[in-house]
């Protein structure tokens, strides 16, 4: 576990530097020796660091080559992008995305879309009864996605929907996403539903501000 966490911390050194042009899109990074000496970690981590990089696409392995910055970085989808940007980047737009619907929610929602709502909070109240880690997440997830719908506007519950992967992932990996993380939001949950419900939009505003803060 420590040696996953030291990866993961390489990982965000590495793209910070591509943000940065230490290393464009093309060039190739230094070898593993050289790796070692600018992160400070051994060879196990850097070699961790650079497969997960590579899946994502950041990077391409070339046996006999070496490892490039993928030339293809500056083009790349948004689902490759949400897939390469760290979690701050990803909470700050998602909290933009999230306080639009929210407010176009409370004026759009039909009783269709309510009740979808409704149902996604029990499943959630249900997983945490049942203390089911994976399908508080799941359950969590399609809670928000529902908002999403409700919001009637269809871009932006399809840009929340390519968000949704991303968010899993990323939460996926926090220590802190745990049983007793998800019952001690439930309560902002319900009142989030119960505002959309009523038509406030400043408490229902409040209430997800409060809960992207809290990264709940």
């Amino acid at each position: 576990m420590k040696r996953a966490r030291l990866s993961d911390q390489v990982v965000e050194k590495i793209r910070d530097d591509i943000q940065r042009k230490r290393y464009k899109p093309g060039d190739k990074i230094p070898a593993e020796p050289a790796l070692m000496k600018i992160y400070a970690v051994g060879r196990s981590t850097i070699r961790e660091a650079i497969k997960s990089l590579a899946m994502s696409g950041i990077l391409k392995v070339q046996q006999g080559a070496g490892t490039f910055v993928n030339a293809d970085l500056e083009t790349a989808s948004l689902e490759q992008r949400l897939q390469r940007a760290n979690f701050e980047e990803i909470n700050a737009v998602r909290k933009l995305l999230e306080e639009e619907i929210v407010s176009l929610a409370v004026a759009h929602h039909t009783p269709a879309q309510l009740a979808a709502i409704g149902e996604c909070l029990l499943a959630r109240k249900e997983a945490i009864a049942a203390e089911d880690r994976q399908a508080c997440t799941e359950a969590d997830i399609a809670f928000h996605m529902a908002i999403a719908h409700a919001s009637g506007n269809r871009v932006l519950a399809g840009l929340y929907q390519h968000f949704t992967a991303t968010i899993r992932s990323f939460f996926s990996k926090r220590a802190l996403q745990g049983f007793a993380h998800f019952a001690m939001s439930h309560h902002l949950h319900e009142d989030l539903f119960k505002a959309i419900k009523a038509k406030r939009k400043k408490a229902a505003l409040d209430i997800i501000r409060h809960i992207l803060a809290h990264n709940y």
